[in-house]
């Protein structure tokens, strides 16, 4: 039988090699709902059964039920039209219609090669005797999209969501790979809560230069600084430049895309070792072809995203996250996606589960190595199986399987220190360290893998700047008042204040300092970092400086506390001091982005702080895939 893309007769199941996970995906053993039951088929060139929601007899699948299955006008309307595109008769018999949701995107050069991969997909759908339909969803390229692809993040989600939720589809496959992209998708499909399977782009190749591993967004900085401080040539940035991205795929260092990627597999909602395939390998395709085939079981066992994403799952993620040394990123974008399934999950949370975790993955922007050698050490599934005593071994996955068994049987390479064993860490609690004060009563964030262990505990006097444009404009003046022990502090770069909550926190080393061979500061704002970036950058304060926060109290010369050991961050001026410049406060516009007018101005007014992630206020929770009235 042939195993063509665009052969809806073939229903084979997978062959050798793919595995064919357990029907019963439930994590109570139940018996599937009737939205998942089975619909009857029709031969070849039948007409599409006479069942149908309107005659009474529906067969819970709302693609059928709803669209393709009514007899009356309605019916006819669906069916023809889709007719135009050449499907026959067999793709209306009410068998799953599986939409990839593809954040494909020319601008977006991390997902540029997605409709390739959407074809794996569409394959495997085949193969199940599922009916895949491809659409585009908005694509957030992190390194072109201004004036951040967080602002567009929320926008993403809602159009994911709007669009599953309503077309004639019953099970979804998200394909994304730049950094908003996955959690984005996740969080609009999540609110709908239709059977759904994400498979990302995978990693770029190893970047070279001079016969070097250079990494993607870490290289930047690094070069970047290099070059302030006289140690690199003009000729030789611009030959790292070229070298650096040699694939197609997202950020070969364990930035916010790849993070993501493995928080995806990590809470279950990724087939087992696809986070970190090279987007040109083959097996990144094989791998897209095997999700084509499991969502169609999936949509048949009714196994859906509240089911998967429990607190235990979100447990799993961080604890991933501590052990990869991920980015800082994710605990916004996991918040976010908790909030969509009604999750209690919180700052607090996530620093107590990521404490004593063993920091295992020697991967830039904290260690030696690039993802294209974690995968071939292994892979996430070798991080969690030597972490297993601290995982929720028994949450369930889209593999119908539980996160343990899932990773039983893997093994990490053990002629590589890419990833050590659990008795030989690189560190033990190096994740992300959650800090709490008078500067941060809501919290704020840091990276203790990327940080100097010797900034970890430092007392500093604030140089503070109120935009991102202030502190470019100073950072090469050789008479700024600054030295190593300075705490620079970055103000109005929040979700409100920029708008958008944009990638600037790890502020340039001032020009002064890098030719004096200074490498690393304490770095204070409302602001996220890439995941690329390094050095003791804290993160993400709440409420920001433009609600009021007490960051927007602080003032040049005031002295600074930062206490990672004790998870603390402390403005050291008396309380009485402090009111008085609350009274005197007034908040000031965005300087480069207007918020008087469309997505800008919904997002300013109804954006959630960090610490609550970044979600809007009333995309909070989940509504359901309910059908929508008739269009016609």
């Amino acid at each position: 039988m042939s195993d063509h893309p665009s052969d809806p007769t073939n229903s084979t199941t997978p062959g050798d090699g793919n595995p064919t996970p357990e029907k019963t995906g439930r994590p109570d053993g139940a018996t599937p709902s009737t939205t998942g039951a089975s619909a009857p088929t029709t031969s070849a060139g039948a007409s599409p059964s006479p069942t149908s929601a309107a005659a009474g007899g529906g067969t819970g699948r709302r693609s059928f039920d709803h669209w393709f299955g009514e007899k009356d006008r309605n019916g006819f309307i669906h069916r023809s039209w889709m007719r135009a595109q050449g499907f026959s008769d067999e793709v209306f018999d009410g068998r799953p219609v599986i939409g990839i949701c593809n954040t494909w995107s020319e601008l977006t050069p991390c997902n540029a090669h997605l409709r390739r991969l959407a074809e794996s997909v569409k394959r495997g759908v085949w193969q199940a005797g599922g009916f895949p339909l491809e659409f585009p969803v908005m694509s957030l390229g992190e390194t072109m999209l201004r004036p951040t692809a967080m602002l567009f993040r929320n926008l993403l989600s809602m159009d994911v969501e709007e669009s599953l939720r309503g077309n004639p589809i019953d099970g979804a496959v998200l394909l994304t790979g730049c950094d908003k992209t996955t959690p984005g998708s996740i969080m609009g499909a999540a609110s709908v809560d239709l059977p759904t399977l994400v498979v990302t782009g995978g990693p770029m190749l190893n970047g070279k230069f001079r016969g070097c591993d250079i990494g993607s967004g870490t290289a930047v900085w690094r070069f970047t600084q290099d070059v302030n401080a006289g140690r690199m040539t003009q000729e030789d940035y611009a030959a790292a430049e070229s070298g650096m991205s040699r694939s197609n795929g997202h950020c070969m260092t364990m930035g916010t895309a790849s993070t993501m990627a493995c928080m995806a597999e990590a809470l279950g909602l990724q087939l087992t070792g696809s986070a970190a395939i090279p987007a040109v390998d083959s097996r990144r395709y094989a791998i897209a072809q095997q999700a084509g085939q499991r969502i169609v079981q999936m949509v048949e066992e009714d196994l859906k995203p509240s089911d998967i994403l429990t607190r235990d799952a979100f447990a799993n993620a961080v604890r991933a996250n501590a052990a990869i040394g991920g980015s800082t990123n994710a605990v916004i974008h996991l918040l976010a996606i908790a909030g969509r399934v009604g999750v209690d999950l919180t700052l607090d949370d996530m620093d107590e589960w990521a404490r004593g975790v063993p920091w295992l993955v020697d991967l830039q922007p904290s260690g030696k190595y690039l993802m294209e050698d974690f995968y071939y050490a292994g892979g996430l599934p070798a991080v969690m199986r030597e972490i297993l005593p601290l995982l929720k071994a028994d949450a369930i996955t889209v593999t119908g399987k539980s996160i343990g068994d899932n990773v039983a049987n893997t093994e990490r390479t053990v002629d590589t220190e890419v990833i050590r064993a659990v008795g030989n860490p690189l560190g033990s609690g190096a994740g992300t360290a959650v800090l709490k004060g008078n500067l941060a009563p809501d919290g704020a964030v840091i990276k203790q893998s990327a940080a100097s262990e010797r900034l970890l505990q430092h007392r500093g006097k604030a140089l503070v700047f109120s935009s991102i444009e202030e502190y470019d404009l100073a950072v090469d003046d050789p008479d700024l008042d600054v030295d190593a022990d300075t705490v620079l502090v970055l103000q109005n770069s929040g979700p409100r204040g920029y708008p958008g909550m944009p990638e600037v926190g790890n502020m340039t080393i001032p020009r002064k300092l890098a030719e004096q061979g200074v490498e690393d500061m304490v770095r204070i704002s409302d602001a996220r970092m890439s995941g690329t970036a390094y050095g003791t950058v804290v993160l993400h304060v709440a409420p920001e400086a433009a609600v009021g926060g007490p960051l927007a109290l602080v003032q040049t010369g005031d002295w600074i506390e930062l206490d990672v050991p004790a998870r603390t961050l402390h403005l050291d001026v008396p309380d009485e001091e402090l009111a008085k410049r609350r009274a005197a406060w007034q908040s000031a516009p965005p300087p480069t982005q207007p918020a008087d007018r469309g997505w800008a101005r919904l997002y300013v007014n109804h954006v959630t702080q960090a610490n609550q992630g970044c979600d809007l206020d009333f995309l909070i929770g989940r509504t359901g895939s309910a059908v929508a009235r008739q269009s016609h």
